[in-house]
């Protein structure tokens, strides 16, 4: 079979982003890592339990943040060698403003003061008995947020000093609205079908906001719950890019070929510096902004549906903790010895390679799923 010339220039051109990529995030690695210990960004057990467990006791003092290794190098180089208004622009923009948000959490967690919240039942007790009747109608008034926010406060896992849940979903969403709102109003009618596995395509007009805007929150949530073991998070997300990479350049995706192999790149430096024992971990700021643009692109690529295959370890990931806080919730007990699930293997005595290279392996068998159902 002879590949198009075109074609095959876009694979050489893909190719070159991922080496280049790969070059720079190692030359400017030893920096970030000295700037993180610098600052003592690093993982404490005041807000983190995982950190008890025996085997992980080792894991006090590493840094976090290291996904900015990541964030900055696939930034830099799309903005200067591979902006494109219709295709990189958005995915950029908000996976720096998932980023963003991650990093900030990261850093109050560290640094931040513990932060408190009234119950519901304390915010009831103050409309019927203040004295104020401005202050009663403002408690009224924002009953709905109380309401949601103290809700949300069993997705937590450690609602203290960092952003809280409820904040955390707010800014989340406004994420993927405004991947929805480019998507729907800016890229035409075709860019409003979603392509339905062995059926061809479907125009489901404006409900494709809510379902893209679920994506993006449940990716970047899902990626951010997978990122607890050495290399766990980066090898899954070099596997699942690594695919994309190739779907994106089969379809004629150009500028999303290329951002993809640019990601792939930084992402092989990062998990380098990331294996057992880590020099640094990719902390929230990493997490969310990556799953963030992982949904998107796949999005873009009209491949909706298929998000649960090519982010499958991930997702694996997020539906233990659902799972775990029903059964805590509705049961009264706990389902998995401890969750995310990886850690339920690990006490159960995997140690944290075997967990992990299974993990990939796993991973890597649903992601070329996803690639091979995608053809058709």
């Amino acid at each position: 079979m002879t590949i198009p010339s075109e074609s095959l220039n876009l694979l050489k051109q893909a190719i070159s982003f991922g080496l280049i990529s790969c070059v720079i995030a190692f030359l400017w690695a030893p920096l970030l890592s000295k700037f993180l210990y610098k600052y003592k960004l690093t993982r404490r057990p005041e807000y983190d339990a995982t950190l008890a467990m025996g085997a992980r006791k080792s894991k006090v003092g590493v840094p976090v943040m290291g996904g900015l290794l990541v964030i900055v190098t696939v930034a830099v180089i799309t903005m200067l060698f591979n902006w494109e208004r219709k295709f990189t622009w958005v995915p950029i923009g908000v996976m720096l403003l998932a980023a963003l948000l991650g990093g900030i959490d990261d850093v109050l967690n560290i640094y931040g003061q513990k932060r408190r919240s009234r119950k519901l039942k304390q915010i009831l007790t103050l409309i019927k008995v203040h004295k104020d009747w401005k202050m009663r109608a403002w408690y009224i008034i924002t009953l709905p947020w109380s309401i949601f926010k103290r809700t949300s406060t069993f997705l937590s896992r450690h609602p203290g000093k960092g952003i809280h849940v409820h904040e955390k979903l707010l800014l989340q969403f406004i994420a993927g609205a405004i991947t929805a709102w480019w998507i729907y109003f800016k890229l035409g009618e075709s860019w409003r079908e979603i392509h339905i596995p062995f059926d061809g395509f479907v125009n489901i007009g404006w409900w494709i906001i809510p379902l893209i805007i679920f994506f993006v929150m449940f990716t970047a949530n899902a990626v951010n719950v997978a990122d607890g073991m050495d290399g766990l998070a980066g090898g899954s997300l070099i596997i699942t890019f690594s695919v994309l990479t190739i779907l994106s350049w089969l379809e004629g995706f150009q500028e999303i070929a290329l951002l993809n192999a640019t990601t792939v790149g930084a992402l092989l430096t990062y998990t380098y510096f990331n294996i057992k024992p880590a020099r640094f971990q990719m902390g929230d700021v990493g997490s969310l902004g990556l799953g963030a643009l992982l949904a998107i692109n796949v999005i873009v690529m009209n491949q909706m549906l298929l998000l649960p295959l090519f982010g499958f370890i991930f997702y694996v990931e997020i539906m233990s903790v659902v799972i775990q806080i029903f059964g805590r919730q509705l049961l009264g007990r706990r389902i998995f010895k401890m969750a995310p699930i990886h850690y339920h293997f690990e006490m159960r005595g995997w140690n944290e390679e075997k967990t992990v290279m299974r993990f990939w392996l796993i991973h890597a068998a649903f992601v070329l799923l996803g690639l091979w159902i995608s053809l058709y």
